[in-house]
């Protein structure tokens, strides 16, 4: 089970999510702490994985990828590691997760347009190991990704059951 953090670690957090450019100096003004308890703790995140890439931030429609979509895909179970190697070759793709259900694979693509889509669906579909595909449309993100609300719950240290 992975080492959970404690409530200095969620404010801190916290303060990151509302201002990712601050500065160890300006959190520790925030959070009333030494400068290098704040340092010591963010490389202490970094290095366990909490903290991760900064990439989840940039938006792609701004990059010129308006369009999101989610590939359920069916897949050789003996070929996961091929098949997450191809699909890792795909540009368009943002994310692979593994599943449990009526299909084994979540692909996030992002595309330009339709045609862009049908283009990256079928490169999926040509993926050593992927048996079919099921594509569903990004219409609308209703709610955001988000963690706040953990952060608050592990911050105020009186989970809601």
């Amino acid at each position: 089970m992975p080492e959970t953090i404690d409530e200095i670690d969620a404010r801190l957090l916290q303060a990151l999510g509302e201002d990712p450019r601050s500065t160890a100096v300006a959190l520790a003004e925030r959070l009333g702490l030494s400068r290098n308890t704040v340092q010591a703790r963010l490389v202490r995140l970094e290095q366990r994985g909490v903290l991760r890439s900064f990439e989840r931030r940039i938006d792609p429609a701004r990059l010129g990828y308006p369009l999101r979509a989610f590939v359920n895909a069916m897949v050789d179970q003996r070929r996961l590691a091929e098949i997450a190697d191809a699909l890792a070759t795909i540009p368009e793709v943002t994310e692979v997760c593994g599943l449990t259900g009526a299909s084994d694979l979540m692909v996030q693509v992002v595309a330009v347009d339709a045609d862009d889509l049908y283009r990256i669906a079928g490169r999926i579909l040509a993926s050593p190991g992927v048996e079919r595909t099921n594509i569903s449309l990004v219409m609308r993100e209703l709610v955001p990704y988000r963690l706040t609300p953990l952060l608050e719950r592990v911050h105020s240290a009186h989970p809601e059951t």
